[in-house]
This record gives structure tokens, C-alpha cells and sequence, in this order.
């Protein structure tokens, strides 16, 4: 009888930290992992920041898995098997992405995998300033058997309560884990063993996000940058990519309005903006961008 390698469906919104705990992952789970990736955006910013930990990667990027890349996803993942041979295989999706279908396809067309479960990464503080729970997001949280509840340290304890009883409203099987930056003990990830039948998926995916990238070979002013994060138009949700400054090249991480600056090894400056009805805006947001070089 095969043994089937186990399989992880890491998804949640745009920002909750999914990529943030992948590194974790990587760092603290003692077995040989395969992980791909679907990210939303021109430029794979998330893969580029995993790469070169040890680990097999495949990128599924120009579209969402939960739909247009089902068949090169079950592609993806038996050439994995037949190469690799990994201990466990982890799909990252796109925070745009319904995993209702994904999880049908996992089950129905993948004989070589088993599902152990789906983890969904939510953003506390994004909970609390955007307290509607929007189609896709919501649909995150209903194929959850595992809950992590990031940023927590971004709330207060009373916030904390009314997001858990909420999510618990939509979801009331899922255990709910709270973190900081993805800090979990993996054992609470894995080894969940999901044994609930997905039902064939009905739906149809409209991505309601736009995005769009810019590169640089410059050098960045700082200060100017800063200026130009702490400013960044409301219609703007999600930031990530690389910087060079004089001083060196940083990962840029904006969510929601908050940012960070993080020493990271890269090439040259590449930014992805995600958020919605981005096309009238894009022209004002580059130009600003271009002020920010020396």
C-alpha cells in the first residue's frame, strides 16, 4: 500500500502573515519540506524571501490555484513527489484565493497526497479596523481546522475576545491559536488529519484586488520612503517587497496602514501594491515612488 505524503493548505487575506509563518516553519520543523507557492502580483516577492532555506520550492504564479491553475497545481505537486520525495508538502495560497476548490481537487485528483489540513492565517489588527468579513475571507475561515490568529500583540484583550467569538460564528470546529508574527509551536499545524469531505465547489472567483509592481535599480532616499509609506493612499491594503538604501536593501512589509523595515539579502528594489481600483491611482502612486531615489 503507498503512503501518501501528507499535505498542508496554508491560506488566509492579503497581509495576515502566511509567508511570516512559513519562515517560522522553516526554521523549527525538523523534516523535509516541499512548498509551493501562488502569489498575487507580477513579481514573486514571497518566494524570493523563502528561497535558499533549505528547502524545494515550486512557484505558481499568473493566476489564482483555487481556479485557473488547478492543473498546474496537481502538476506541481506530483513532480514534487517524483523528485523530492519530500516528508511534507505545503501549499501557500494567495490571499485572494477560495480554498474550497482547491481542497476538492487535493481529495478528488491527488492520489499520491493526503490533506492533514488547512491553517488559516488571520490578522487581528486587520480584523479590528476592517470588522466586515468580506466573501473570500469568510470562506478562508470556514474550510479552517486550524485558526492562527496573528498580530495579537496589535489589540487589546477585549478586541482579542470579540474577533475569537466571531470567527467561532463562522467557524465552530476550528481550534483558534493566538500568535505574534507566526510564533507557533508547528506540532499544532500538522498531523491534524482532516477526515471532512469537500463538497464539489459552486462558485464562481472574482478577485475584488488589483495590483501592481514597480522595479529600481536606485538607491532610495530613507526618510523620503518612509514619508511616502506612512503615506500611502487608503485604497492601498497590501505593500511587500525589497528597498536599497545607502545603508543596504530592506524587506518592506505594509498591511493595513502599518509598515515595517527588515535587513534582507536581495538584488535591487522590487514592490508589489495590491488593493482596489488601483488603475486611476497607479500613475500617481509610481510617480511619488520615483521621487523617493537619490
Amino acid at each position: 500500500m503507498q503512503i501518501r505524503t501528507p499535505l498542508t493548505v496554508i491560506t488566509g487575506p492579503l497581509g495576515s502573515g502566511k509567508t511570516t509563518l512559513l519562515r517560522h516553519i522553516l526554521e523549527t520543523f525538523p523534516k523535509k519540506i516541499a512548498i509551493l507557492m501562488n502569489e498575487f502580483g507580477e513579481i514573486a516577492i514571497d518566494a524570493k524571501i523563502i528561497q535558499g532555506k533549505n528547502v524545494q520550492m515550486a512557484d505558481l504564479g499568473g493566476g489564482c490555484v483555487c481556479c485557473s491553475l488547478l492543473g498546474e497545481f496537481e502538476a506541481a505537486v506530483n513532480e514534487i513527489i517524483k523528485t523530492v520525495d519530500p516528508d511534507h508538502i505545503i501549499v501557500e495560497t494567495t490571499g485572494v484565493a477560495e480554498p474550497d476548490a482547491l481542497v476538492f481537487d487535493i481529495q478528488e485528483s491527488l492520489q499520491q497526497v493526503r490533506l492533514d489540513g488547512v491553517v488559516t492565517v488571520i490578522d487581528a489588527d486587520g480584523m479590528v479596523k476592517y470588522p466586515s468579513v468580506g466573501h473570500t475571507t469568510r470562506m478562508q475561515i470556514e474550510a479552517a481546522d486550524a485558526i492562527l490568529l496573528n498580530k495579537v500583540d496589535l489589540v487589546s484583550e477585549t478586541e482579542l475576545e470579540a474577533v475569537e467569538k466571531k470567527l467561532h460564528s463562522i467557524n465552530e470546529i476550528a481550534s483558534i491559536v493566538r500568535t505574534q508574527r507566526g510564533q507557533v509551536d508547528p506540532d499544532l499545524l500538522f498531523g491534524i488529519g482532516r477526515d471532512r469531505v469537500q463538497e464539489p465547489p459552486h462558485h464562481v472567483h472574482q478577485p475584488e484586488f488589483e495590483s501592481f509592481s514597480y522595479k529600481s535599480s536606485a538607491t532610495f532616499h530613507r526618510q523620503d520612503f518612509e514619508e511616502f509609506a506612512n503615506t500611502l493612499e487608503t485604497n492601498i491594503y497590501r505593500a511587500k517587497g525589497f528597498v536599497r538604501f545607502l545603508e543596504g536593501i530592506y524587506l518592506f512589509n505594509f498591511v493595513a496602514g502599518r509598515w515595517e523595515l527588515e535587513p534582507f539579502e536581495q538584488e535591487a528594489t522590487e514592490l508589489v501594491f495590491i488593493g482596489k481600483q488601483l488603475s486611476e491611482r497607479k500613475a500617481k502612486i509610481l510617480n511619488r515612488l520615483k521621487k523617493c531615489e537619490q
